[in-house]
């Protein structure tokens, strides 16, 4: 199997479908990035289209050398297509897109097994893009597969998600998830758990990407904030200026982890004094994942930002604000 252990009851089971003849032609693979999804989908058209597969795909085969060289003929993958500029990339999978894959995916597979078609990221597909792909999930083609990789499965629309068999990806257990991370190298592994919520692929990637320095960093603005030792305007500035969104998803991360802990009545990662209201805490956070949200449009961030942490700075109990 290809990626992490802890997918492997998933991968038993698509094995299992397989080998009755009832692989679907549709599969959603959703849950948080980090858990592995994307190595699964690879993993798994791989070995659909392997000609000698067993629980995983030979490697050695003509189809597989031509799945490792991103040459097979029966393998397709939609993902975020450049702008005109040729650099940046669309925020959306556009119809056109669609469209070409339907066209392809209506023809025989050129090596006469299955047509796969990976499409990643699923959610990002705009309304149009979503309506035609729903003409191709209604009649799909012999042998066809399509797997649809979401970190947001939420987001696609009722009519696309009631025609995919969904593959659930969730969290490990810490032990495992700690044991993983250890085996990659991760010194500090049950902290770059803790940091990341409980997903190991974000902890690996904060633990090798700076991410664990920017963490503190925005615990600390968000301490400061809250005793009035820093100005909301310069935070949001700063923020505005540096990985604004992943900024934005550690203060939320964080605000979670310190309501949690005062209501065990610990200690929590941020250190503040008894919060009084825990509704607008909450209340709080989800702001904070609106406001991540928006971040991946063209906004005026700074502004976004500034108002949440004005927000923010208001929650704190009005002795500590002088």
């Amino acid at each position: 199997m290809n990626g992490a252990d802890w997918n492997r009851p998933l991968w038993d089971n698509v094995l299992e479908r397989r080998r009755r003849g009832a692989m679907p032609h549709a599969l959603l693979l959703g849950g948080p990035a980090g858990l592995g999804k994307r190595a699964f989908a690879a993993g798994l058209a791989a070995l659909l289209l392997c000609e000698k597969p067993a629980d995983a795909a030979c490697g050695t085969c003509r189809s597989c050398l031509l799945v490792a060289a991103g040459s097979h003929p029966d393998r397709v993958e939609i993902n975020l297509e450049l702008r005109d500029d040729g650099k940046t990339p669309r925020s959306e999978i556009v119809v056109d897109q669609i469209r070409v894959l339907s066209q392809r995916l209506s023809m025989t597979a050129q090596f006469g097994g299955h047509q796969v078609a990976l499409i990643d990221p699923a959610d990002l597909m705009n309304n149009a893009a979503a309506n035609a792909l729903l003409k191709t999930l209604e009649e799909p083609g012999p042998g066809t597969v399509m797997l649809l990789i979401s970190d947001q499965s939420t987001r696609l629309p009722a009519t696309i998600r009631s025609r995919c068999q969904r593959v659930d990806f969730v969290l490990p257990n810490a032990a495992e998830a700690v044991g993983w991370l250890k085996r990659q190298g991760v010194e500090g592994a049950a902290q770059a758990l803790e940091a990341a919520a409980g997903n190991p692929g974000l902890a690996l990637d904060l633990a090798r990407g700076g991410g664990l320095a920017l963490r503190t960093e925005v615990a600390s603005d968000l301490a400061n904030l809250w005793t009035r030792k820093a100005a909301p305007a310069e935070v949001a500035n700063r923020w505005a200026k540096s990985e604004a969104e992943r900024r934005t998803w550690f203060a939320a991360q964080l605000a979670q982890a310190e309501t949690a802990a005062q209501a065990r009545q610990s200690r929590g990662p941020l250190a503040l004094t008894a919060i009084s209201d825990f509704n607008k805490l909450a209340q709080w956070f989800r702001e904070a994942g609106r406001v991540r949200e928006q971040l991946r449009t063209p906004v005026r961030s700074e502004l976004l930002l500034l108002e949440l942490l004005l927000a923010w700075r208001a929650l704190a109990p009005a002795a500590r604000r002088m």
